[in-house]
């Protein structure tokens, strides 16, 4: 499976847009189809920039999970950005109401955690939010909301508040969005300074052992060895295979990265077996079998036998995502 998905992605670089191949290589990054381009203006929380550099960065475990250290996000693999959709509003208030619309994300994938980020307010006001359970009916009664964080904000003029509870219940019931209550002096409404970032599980990632959540501090296992036989054929090993985005008209809606090595395994797995080439025991009795009656079954084969995932931030309509891949990249090849 993952030779194939490097074999679809080399395709893909070197077609054109709108081919088969690049069918094929939407469907391996689970889009069904190619993002459309973003409005002018549209901007990469400097959040979602500062997840993806850090999980870029030099040290940097190959795992799915979200470096966000003392925030509860769960097992997500992705982050969207989602923008206030109601209507603009330069009236002052110390009450206001925001709506988010995340019902296509809530339809197909398992949403982890959620927060609200508020900016041009100012330092030392305390901000709380709630959730319109049911709105209210004018002239009639009230809304129900129920309460779900409240800080200060910051030095800065923002405050980040935990509204999870309030996206869990949209799953299921209906989505009345926030209400927002501001201490002293009432706040302008501005679509571009309040955002929602919305953690989730897209259910596409397996379960990754210590050996892949090391694999970006290792090289491939064959590196530094003899890659050619006596007779001229080259052994088992990786070989460089760079998937260039802009290749398929790709870097109108992918911000990072601008591509990525993908790499792929290839050689010949010669008789015996040497430790450096990673077999199992499956693969040096086949060989063995092999050396003896070559009628009997074939070669094992040159395979990846690790792999490390990548993160790729790209836009798609009004919403910034922030998504981890898994098995995108050869660390290292074995015969198999």
């Amino acid at each position: 499976m993952a030779l194939l998905v490097m074999v679809v992605l080399w395709a893909a670089a070197e077609l054109a847009r709108s081919s088969p191949a690049e069918e094929g290589l939407l469907k391996v990054l689970g889009l069904e189809r190619r993002p459309r381009p973003p409005a002018p203006g549209l901007q990469v929380p400097r959040e979602l920039l500062d997840i993806y550099r850090r999980q870029r960065g030099p040290g940097a475990l190959d795992t799915l999970d979200l470096p966000l250290p003392g925030r509860h996000t769960r097992s997500a693999n992705t982050v969207r950005s989602f923008a206030h959709t109601g209507k603009e509003d330069d009236r002052a208030r110390r009450k206001f109401r925001l709506n988010f619309n995340v019902t296509d994300v809530l339809a197909s994938e398992t949403p982890t955690a959620a927060e609200l980020r508020l900016s041009g307010l100012q330092p030392g006001q305390r901000v709380q939010v709630h959730d319109i359970v049911r709105p209210g009916r004018k002239g009639n009664e009230g809304p129900i909301l129920r309460i779900l964080d409240t800080k200060k904000v910051n030095k800065e003029g923002s405050v980040l508040l935990d509204v999870t509870p309030a996206v869990e219940r949209w799953t299921s019931g209906s989505n009345h969005g926030l209400l927002v209550e501001v201490d002293g002096a009432p706040q302008r409404v501005k679509r571009d300074l309040h955002t929602m970032f919305l953690y989730s599980d897209d259910g596409r990632s397996g379960p990754r052992g210590l050996e892949q959540l090391l694999s970006r501090k290792k090289r491939a296992a064959t590196q530094g060895k003899k890659h050619r036989r006596k007779d001229g054929r080259e052994i088992c090993r990786r070989h460089p295979l760079y998937v260039n985005f802009k290749a398929v008209g790709w870097d109108d809606w992918i911000v990072a990265p601008p591509g990525y090595d993908a790499y792929y395994c290839h050689g010949d797995c010669p008789f015996p077996l040497a430790d450096h080439l990673n077999s199992t025991n499956h693969a040096i009795v086949q060989t063995l079998v092999h050396s003896v009656n070559p009628n009997a079954v074939p070669k094992a084969c040159c395979v990846p036998t690790q792999l490390s995932s990548i993160s790729m931030l790209y836009l798609d309509e009004g919403k910034v995502v922030l998504k981890n891949y898994q098995d995108m990249t050869v660390v290292g090849c074995g015969c198999r």
